[in-house]
């Protein structure tokens, strides 16, 4: 699969994208990160996660890019879905909004080919994410690269580069809603 190509990543938070940048820059792409995460509360968290990003993006030598830090426009786009569980509606509408926005981007950077590092959670459903991520794809006439980075032991590889980097370690996924549960 060596392709010397970009892609975007979406990335969520510098531990998911560890081993998905190490794996899709083995695989022989050039890796332009994408940190969009409205979701993330509070502001406190977000700068942490994106201080995590940073180092590793520096760490692997990968552009990144950060996009807007927009709360209010994650709450208007989940609004009546603030008491769904965690994995339920409003998940799937946070990663619709957060692939959306990275699709857009990547048409604007002139990338065909994007994909999430959001998929090597064993937290997320990688089937619901792959069809979010293929429908959007369509919609922009973009391709979704559908790699399940936890394959291969890839959990535990973003792991032990986030022990080794020294990464921020959340203990939530982002939003508010999932920290008051």
């Amino acid at each position: 699969m060596t392709n010397n190509k970009k892609i975007l990543l979406h990335a969520c938070c510098g531990i998911c994208s560890s081993y998905p940048i190490s794996f899709l820059k083995d695989e022989g792409y050039e890796v332009v990160v994408y940190f969009y995460n409205p979701n993330i509360y509070p502001e406190e968290e977000y700068q942490k996660r994106l201080h995590a990003e940073k180092t590793l993006c520096e760490h692997y030598g990968c552009d990144l890019i950060i996009g807007e830090y927009e709360p209010d426009k994650y709450y208007d786009y989940v609004k009546g879905l603030e008491h769904e569980p965690e994995k339920g509606k409003r998940c799937d509408k946070c990663f619709e909004l957060r692939l959306e926005n990275s699709a857009k981007f990547a048409k604007k950077l002139k990338i065909d080919t994007f994909t999430t590092s959001i998929v090597i959670s064993p937290h997320k459903n990688y089937d619901r994410l792959t069809q979010i991520g293929e429908k959007i794809a369509e919609k922009y006439n973009l391709k979704y690269l559908a790699i399940n980075f936890r394959k291969n032991d890839g959990f535990l590889k973003t792991n032990n580069i986030s022990k080794e980097l020294n990464l921020y370690r959340q203990k939530y996924c982002g939003c508010k809603f999932a920290l008051q549960t």
